[in-house]
């Protein structure tokens, strides 16, 4: 039996109290339905600035009633002390996912990605200090290594940020380092590598590449690909970035005040990708979309060239078994942008 299991049948038949910040978002609703399905008792907390309702709505439908009496949701703001603190109140476990995410997003507005991720962080600590919680798990990123060219990406070894939102990122590990120095307060961050999946959102400026470009296939639209095509990513199917949250959460002390990589350590070409989302839709023929092809345009800026992850470390001190490559991932993934869009 894998580490994985394991913890969810121990979850299963020893229920804990879990916060989710960032609940109506996409990795968030994902953990909620999760835990939900394991009979855990959850509060969520958001403020709809990214979440949508229709996310929670959707977990409704897939859990029983039970399940979801065990949910208590808290529309409120990270950036706000007192809701934080309302939040964490007989809490077990905080998974704390609640950020103003994307690199464009944060150059064009680094103020406000600058008061959610690095002051409504702190809000969180400190409300989870306070709390006396047993686990507060992060949200980090691959952003935070920055201009650190080696691959793959280890843990140990980052460089130079290159937008706000990665500085605020690696704020946040700073922050946590420092609480368990001063306080003796235990933390995990989990660096996601492009996490991908369904209820991600496909529309807007901000949206995330595999399903902005799954909507544009479904209607017929054209995709973009920003430089030669070749720039790659370590593309992460949502069911193992909920694994690596909950084998984060129960870890020992031993493994904690650590980061961890969350990915499958592999990477694929954003022209790959196009044709594997492609194939995924369409089918190998060409009739419909086997037809279709992307239009480039300029390399986006803030954006590094390469990421891949070493996931060694999260394999040896958390158990963590990625069990979707990406073409698994999207397959799943594809079903529902099918189906939602």
């Amino acid at each position: 039996m894998s580490r994985y299991n394991e913890v969810c049948a121990f979850l299963s038949v020893n229920p804990k109290t879990w916060l989710v910040t960032g609940v109506a978002g996409f990795i968030g609703s994902n953990l909620l339905e999760t835990l939900l399905k394991l009979d855990q008792i959850v509060v969520g907390l958001d403020n709809f600035s990214t979440g949508y309702q229709s996310n929670l709505d959707e977990v409704r439908t897939l859990v029983s009633l039970e399940q979801w009496d065990n949910f208590t949701f808290i529309e409120g703001d990270i950036r706000n002390i007192e809701h934080c603190h309302r939040a964490c109140k007989g809490v077990d476990y905080v998974l704390h996912e609640a950020a103003l995410g994307s690199v464009p997003r944060s150059i064009n507005d680094p103020i406000a990605t600058n008061e959610t991720n690095i002051s409504g962080f702190l809000n969180m600590l400190i409300a989870a200090r306070d709390a006396n919680v047993s686990s507060f798990t992060y949200a980090a990123s691959s952003s935070t290594y920055g201009d650190h060219s080696a691959l793959p990406k280890v843990e140990e070894n980052i460089g130079s940020p290159l937008s706000p939102y990665a500085v605020t990122k690696y704020v946040n590990e700073l922050y946590a380092n420092v609480f368990a120095r001063i306080y003796g307060f235990n933390t995990i961050g989990l660096r996601y590598f492009n996490v991908f999946g369904q209820r991600q959102n496909p529309n807007g400026s901000y949206a995330a590449v595999i399903p902005k470009w799954a909507s544009s296939l479904i209607r017929g639209e054209v995709v973009y690909i920003n430089g030669d095509g070749e720039t790659s990513r370590d593309f992460c199917f949502i069911e193992n970035t909920v694994q690596m949250n909950l084998l984060a959460a129960t870890a020992s002390i031993e493994v904690k005040n650590e980061v961890y990589n969350v990915a499958v350590g592999d990477r694929t070409s954003l022209n790959t990708l196009y044709d594997a989302l492609k194939s995924s839709l369409y089918g190998e023929g060409e009739e419909g979309g086997a037809a279709m092809l992307p239009t480039y345009r300029d390399f986006r800026e803030g954006d590094v060239l390469h990421s891949q992850a070493d996931i060694s470390k999260a394999k040896r001190l958390l158990g963590y078994e990625p069990q979707y490559k990406i073409y698994e991932g999207i397959k799943v993934a594809m079903q529902w942008y099918k189906k939602n869009i």
